[in-house]
């Protein structure tokens, strides 16, 4: 190790295409020119998983070689003169591309991946001639299940192993083999076994093509359609950054987007899948009152009014608020205000899932299953409990079923719930519904398990009569005869941090 660390402080000057450059002695060809702005077409490196050169289409001619360079594989030497966009180089990179496509199915039409297919993108940078074969294609499995997230078509691989690496290298199961030598070659399963690992959705998004696809998002949406918005995964405390791919209102999946300090390129699949909240048909959208056991919806102005009127016949001693570590650092930032300010309750306590061992691993999940326990922590440390005793509860977000359970043994006479989705076990205990934004319709600051605070944008507007939290306390203060007069989620963050003193 510390002779690999003095090998790369060391400098060496060498060029290419052209420029002359020192780069560490030690770094590859194909990041010695990645640092100097020069975009070597590749589809088997990644940054990620250990080299295995076999594309081909990442070579380059080197001044003094005998034959072309694997540049993800080659190391740079002093006085080196590298040729990456030669007219040998641009031949190489041709030829290599028209023995990829020769039994390549023309699926663009419709593969997931066309839009986002590396294979396009070179062809039509690199190549752009016709096929000059005139047999017929070799054929292979395609459309194969191979586990509950991802679909195999072994027609559209390339043979670039990434998958393989990953599952051997990053998620520590060896569930993926290659099989068959040449043209038959394929990537499959071990016998008996699926790509079942918390991690294997992580395969598709390395795929260069559409080799492999995900069975939640397969035929959904054309990517193009798609916009890609920044945001943080509220499945645990470890908080992936990923993109948002959404349209129309309509959440399609979730991306890991690169972040080194949190979850480098990954993310795990239960993670991913909690982009189906957004779009649950229980989603609570409007203002709703509970009547006889069924819930009928009311307007704005009902709501907070019966709510006002109903809490101003009990004592703040009565009042319990309940604040949410599923939620962002802002909504309960202007939750904490409206207990104490306006409803002048000093119980305040936090709800969240119960911690699961389980869950976690030495990747990335936490046994933490929200995504702001940090955050909440900031402003109370009181857990709810049985202890948490009160004649009425108003509570930030859902309950964990655990909580729920404690609140109907606590026997309140009246509950008012700012939450997005309703469930049916809130029935026996929830008198009012005021309906809350999701994380994707409002923007937002996470604190994960390192206390780091991550912000996460607005996709899209609310759905319905659904508000921001900070929204829904404005009219709350407003029917109680106060004024927030929030205007945005930075405008609460700020006041949030100088009332607890951050």
């Amino acid at each position: 190790m510390q002779k690999l660390e003095s090998v790369m402080t060391q400098k060496v000057k060498m060029t290419i295409d052209g420029k002359h450059v020192e780069v560490d002695a030690g770094v590859t060809i194909f990041n010695a020119a990645k640092d100097i702005g020069i975009e070597i077409p590749h589809f088997c490196y990644h940054p990620k998983l250990s080299i295995a050169g076999n594309c081909r289409l990442c070579q380059v001619d080197v001044e003094g070689a005998r034959a072309p360079v694997i540049s993800c594989r080659e190391r740079v030497r002093d006085g080196m003169i590298v040729h990456v966009n030669s007219q040998k180089a641009a031949q190489l990179r041709k030829d290599v591309l028209e023995f990829i496509l020769i039994n390549h199915p023309l699926d663009c039409p419709v593969c997931d991946q066309s839009g986002e297919c590396k294979l396009q993108d070179q062809y039509f940078d690199h190549s752009l001639q016709p096929s000059r074969m005139r047999y017929p294609k070799v054929h292979k499995p395609k459309a194969k299940p191979i586990g509950p997230y991802v679909v195999l078509d072994d027609e559209r691989c390339v043979l670039c192993t990434r998958c393989i690496r990953f599952c051997d290298e990053i998620a520590k199961e060896h569930q993926l083999i290659l099989c068959e030598r040449g043209d038959h070659s394929t990537i499959d399963v071990f016998p008996g076994k699926q790509l079942d690992n918390p991690y294997s959705l992580c395969t598709v998004d390395i795929c260069p093509v559409g080799a492999l696809t995900s069975s939640d998002f397969r035929f959904q949406k054309r990517v193009w359609f798609l916009k890609s918005t920044p945001s943080i995964c509220t499945g645990c405390a470890t908080g992936c950054n990923i993109w948002l791919d959404h349209d129309d209102g309509i959440a399609y999946r979730y991306r890991p987007r690169e972040n080194e300090e949190v979850n480098e390129c990954w993310m795990c699949d239960p993670g991913r899948m909690t982009y189906k909240r957004i779009n649950a048909d229980e989603r609570v959208l409007f203002p709703m009152k509970e009547v006889n056991g069924i819930y009928e919806r009311i307007s704005w102005e009902s709501a907070t009014a019966e709510m006002a009127t109903k809490l101003k016949t009990y004592q703040p001693s009565d009042i319990v608020g309940v604040l949410s570590v599923q939620q962002s650092l802002e909504e309960n930032m202007a939750a904490l205000r409206f207990f104490k300010e306006v409803l002048k309750t000093s119980s305040i306590v936090w709800s969240g899932d119960e911690h699961d061992p389980s869950f976690a691993d030495d990747i990335l999940r936490d046994h933490d299953r929200n995504p702001n326990t940090n955050g909440v922590k900031l402003l109370t440390q009181e857990r709810f409990s049985e202890k948490s005793k009160g004649k009425v509860f108003v509570i930030l977000g859902s309950l964990s079923d655990a909580d729920e359970k404690r609140l109907i043994s606590l026997k309140p006479e009246y509950v008012v719930l700012m939450t997005d989705i309703r469930n049916e076990s809130i029935q026996p205990f929830a008198h009012l519904l005021l309906p809350r934004a999701s994380h994707a319709e409002q923007e937002g600051t996470f604190v994960n398990r390192d206390g780091r605070w991550q912000r996460f944008s607005k996709a899209f507007d609310p759905k319905m009569e659904s508000l921001p939290t900070w929204g829904i306390l404005n009219h709350l203060a407003s029917a109680f005869g106060s004024s927030f007069g929030y205007a945005s989620a930075a405008e609460v963050l700020a006041t949030g941090k100088k009332a607890i003193g951050l």
